[in-house]
């Protein structure tokens, strides 16, 4: 949109007339509290005053010589068009009363429909095109009568009626002003428009920015510190019979949390460069065995199976992939009873799958947290993002899946390296939309479902993680 002008009026124009033009329509450019355009007005008002004089010598005998009321009439004009910004309408009416009692006198045509066309031209600015339209039709009846019915009784004396094709010219004068000054608003709208655009897609951008943040620190912490947890209570426990068991938990306590500290200060680093590319790779499923290897770390038997020919996947994809992995290992080492957990890679040509199983119940403990978490929805809003679905609830026969389904369509590579690579701005801003409203009202069956199952072997205490573990609309299939 700023690159709609030509560029030599970009260059002549300059920034100061953008910002005359990006003024909002219906709202003057000057104010009670702004500045009055004197040198403008005083420009206009001499120009008008002294060529009006000049014009006269060469309309001596067809016109009124101009003399002191004249003169008056002009600076009149003149000086309504110093609060042109403030009261355009009782600008553009007073400029076109004094231009209809100039013209009815009989003076002599000249710059003196200058004033009348800047004060409706402001009134069209600033949102009040019927009053500039009734200005500028209303001096040209008046002038219409006067010089083809009304001449006998007006000066100058023994006048006759003037020639129609003078009236050709004074309508396609008043057609230019309106047409000027409709351009103009039009271009002032588009501006305020374009502008009004921008500023809500850095609102967006700030927003999804800040969310794709929040979904990296919640899923580095909840893994590493879930890890953590486990393994400080095996050492505590272990501390007196078995010191060598202890010594090698406070081990995997050093390295999750080495590993925690690495991928938050990434974070962090995006934070403080706004701009700058991330200095190390997001990570993807290449690094899902060392996921594994944590999960055992922490008591957790985790079997991976691949189907299909694993294909390179986009940076987007990839990071959503290992997230989701990550949050569904993570929420099993921490609610679930079950110590092995099984994990399905299906590649095929148009999506990436993924389901993650466990068979235990889920356990309840004094020292869970309250409330919800965010798992299950930063889960179905990085898959959202890119297009896929993530269903999240029991099985049938026991224990608890996590289903996910990333499509892979190949316009997918350029925006899937900004949904959700560290250091970049996720640009489906509709498509993440969509999916935290779907995931809001999931999110609500869900809960449902869980309180309905509290009872129950999955159901949970009161401090289990009713969010990281809710169940959503399932509707799981037999496995094939």
């Amino acid at each position: 949109m700023e690159n709609a002008r030509p560029p030599w009026a970009r260059r002549c124009l300059g920034p100061a007339w953008e910002r005359w033009l990006s003024v909002p329509p219906g709202k003057p450019r000057g104010g009670h509290g702004t500045r009055l355009p004197w040198l403008s007005t005083l420009a206009v008002t001499v120009f008008v005053t002294v060529g009006s004089g000049f014009a006269g010598h060469n309309q001596a005998h067809g016109r009124v010589p101009l003399d002191s009321v004249g003169r008056a009439l002009l600076v009149i004009g003149g000086v309504l068009l110093l609060f042109r910004h403030r009261y355009p309408r009782t600008v553009a009416l007073g400029t076109a009363a004094a231009t209809a009692v100039y013209l009815v006198a009989g003076y002599p045509y000249g710059p003196v429909f200058l004033t009348l066309a800047l004060g409706a031209f402001a009134a069209i600015l600033a949102g009040h095109r019927t009053v500039a339209w009734c200005a500028l039709g209303g001096v040209w009846a008046v002038h219409l009568l006067a010089a083809h019915w009304l001449y006998p009784w007006l000066p100058p004396p023994h006048d006759g009626p003037a020639p129609w094709d003078q009236e050709i010219v004074v309508t396609v004068w008043v057609v230019a002003v309106v047409a000027l000054s409709e351009l103009v608003r039009v271009r002032r709208e588009q501006l305020a428009k374009a502008r009004a655009e921008r500023a809500a897609a850095e609102r967006r951008r700030a927003d999804e920015e800040r969310l794709r943040i929040a979904r990296e620190l919640h899923d580095v912490l909840a893994h590493s510190i879930s890890v953590i947890n486990v393994q400080a209570g095996v050492g505590l426990a272990l501390l007196d019979s078995d010191p060598e068991q202890a010594r090698t938990a406070l081990t995997t306590i050093k390295a999750a949390s080495k590993e925690a500290l690495g991928e938050v200060r990434q974070v962090l680093a995006t934070l403080r460069t706004p701009g700058d590319a991330p200095r190390s790779p997001a990570p993807g499923l290449d690094r899902l065995p060392e996921l594994v290897e944590q999960a055992r770390s922490a008591g957790l038997a985790v079997d991976v199976t691949t189907e299909g020919t694993p294909a390179p996947l986009a940076p987007g994809t990839d990071l959503a992939a290992f997230r989701i992995v990550q949050e569904a290992l993570t929420n099993i080492v921490r609610h679930s009873g079950s110590r092995t957990a099984r994990v399905l890679l299906r590649h095929t040509r148009a999506a990436l799958e993924i389901r993650v199983d466990d068979d235990g119940p889920a356990t309840t403990g004094a020292d869970g947290p309250a409330g919800g978490g965010n798992g299950l929805a930063g889960m179905r809003e990085r898959a959202a993002a890119l297009g896929g679905t993530v269903e999240a609830g029991p099985r049938p026969d026991g224990g608890f899946r996590v289903r996910a389904r990333i499509p892979l369509a190949p316009a997918q590579t350029g925006a899937e390296s900004q949904a959700g690579g560290e250091g970049h701005v996720r640009t489906e801003g509709q498509a993440g939309a969509e999916g935290q409203a779907g995931a809001a009202e999931s999110e609500a069956e869900a809960g449902a479902e869980w309180r309905k199952r509290t009872a129950g072997g999955r159901g949970g205490g009161p401090g289990a993680d009713t969010v990281g573990r809710g169940a959503g609309p399932e509707g799981d299939e037999e496995e094939s």
